[in-house]
């Protein structure tokens, strides 16, 4: 939607950043009837039609029902979602495995794979067919400050609260003084879709390998995407292999467990930088998203804590709203922010602490992670709590 140039219009909630949380977090509060702005630099065909970026998106059961709670889930594409039932984690050449698998009599997954862009799509589909979601394109943010958010074209925006959504290396939180810690993992995460020889029978593989790791996410029937993380400088040299090259260096990962491979997509490359905010709240201003926390994606937790950040400031917001009181109050954002920080804080670093057990070469580190998936494997309440805690089931 196209701003007047120098006009100053008014809405309840302004989110800066049109990604996957910032339009969950939009559809969520129009539900009840909040008027919304949501600001992004990319145009309207970026968001309505995105682009496959070779990223899929682990969601566990809170997520999806989340998802469906706010209408995103039904856009999706019955063929576009794929079951994760089982799970396997190996390091090396240890012969000890950690296996999840969910039993349950209703025959519940683990979670669910679905394309990073699907689920922007579904979102931004459903965000539009709101009348009280005002989707602003093309426009970047100036500046900022408590209630006011200047657009690059003049355009000021007046609200109760402003909402940063806009990436880990946010520029809304740079505007409002907010400090964050980065740790730069000096790798690089290559994911691309293969076709394979034998069933992945719904199986997720991490395979922790000296110096590397790999992850083999199950797909449509015999196809899969593969997951490669590597040390930055060898990186290009991986990205310079032929596509049947690599197809068989992804093989040998595996120990071939899912036979012959083929490449049927481009690859796509990510450095990976962790983040955390010094506070996800300031006047009239909070933090979502990966502007709040930016996770290493080994435990696959990013998006689902980003919809659970969503769930508790938008929690906290409604109650503010059907109230009568100010949504924007800094009662109400630091009941989001300890609440979340609650959340975050300890999987954050448990995520660090695996990559740093897992990615260390040590001959100590490597006899404690085969310690670990040994014992891991055989304390049943250790293991059904590791499942639980990583797909939100009760």
């Amino acid at each position: 939607m196209p701003t007047d140039k120098g006009a100053e219009r008014r809405y309840d909630v302004v989110i800066i950043g049109a990604g996957p949380v910032g339009l969950a977090m939009a559809c969520r509060l129009a539900k009840v009837g909040l008027n919304i702005a949501i600001v992004d630099k990319v145009t309207e065909l970026d968001l309505s039609q995105p682009e496959m970026d070779g990223r899929e998106i682990a969601l566990a059961h809170r997520s999806q029902q989340y998802l469906s709670e706010i209408g995103a889930w039904q856009r999706i594409a019955v063929n576009d979602i794929h079951r994760l039932q089982d799970a396997t984690v190996m390091s090396g050449a240890s012969p000890f495995t950690l296996d999840f698998t969910r039993n349950d009599s209703n025959d519940e997954p683990l979670g669910y794979l679905v394309a990073n862009h699907n689920i922007r799509q579904a979102l931004y589909e459903q965000a539009a067919a709101y009348t009280n979601i005002h989707i602003i394109t093309e426009r970047k943010l100036k500046s900022a400050w408590t209630g006011k958010a200047v657009l690059d074209d003049g355009t000021t925006l007046s609200t109760q609260l402003l909402i940063a959504s806009d990436s880990r290396f946010s520029e809304s939180r740079r505007m409002f003084g907010i400090g964050a810690k980065m740790k730069d993992y000096g790798r690089v995460m290559i994911v691309c879709n293969v076709e394979h020889a034998k069933d992945h029978n719904s199986t997720a593989r991490e395979c922790f390998l000296y110096g590397k790791t790999c992850a083999i996410l199950p797909l449509g029937d015999k196809i899969s995407s593969v997951v490669i993380t590597v040390n930055a400088n060898l990186a290009q040299e991986m990205l310079s292999l032929s596509g049947e090259q690599y197809a068989q260096q992804a093989e040998q990962f595996i120990s071939g467990r899912l036979g012959k491979m083929k490449l049927i997509t481009k690859r796509f490359n990510y450095p990976l930088v962790g983040v955390y905010s010094d506070r996800f709240v300031s006047r009239r201003f909070a933090l979502i998203g990966d502007a709040a926390v930016g996770m290493h994606p080994v435990t696959a937790q990013g998006f689902n804590m980003g919809l659970q950040g969503v769930d508790t400031l938008a929690n906290a917001v409604i109650k503010a709203s059907n109230r009568g009181t100010d949504i924007g109050s800094m009662r109400v954002l630091q009941t989001y922010e300890i609440r979340h920080q609650l959340h975050c804080r300890p999987i954050y670093e448990a995520t660090n602490a695996i990559v740093k057990l897992y990615t260390n070469d040590h001959p100590a580190a490597k006899l404690v992670r085969s310690a670990t998936l040994l014992l891991g494997n055989k304390l049943s309440p250790f293991k059904n709590l590791v499942a639980r805690k990583l797909t939100q089931l009760q």
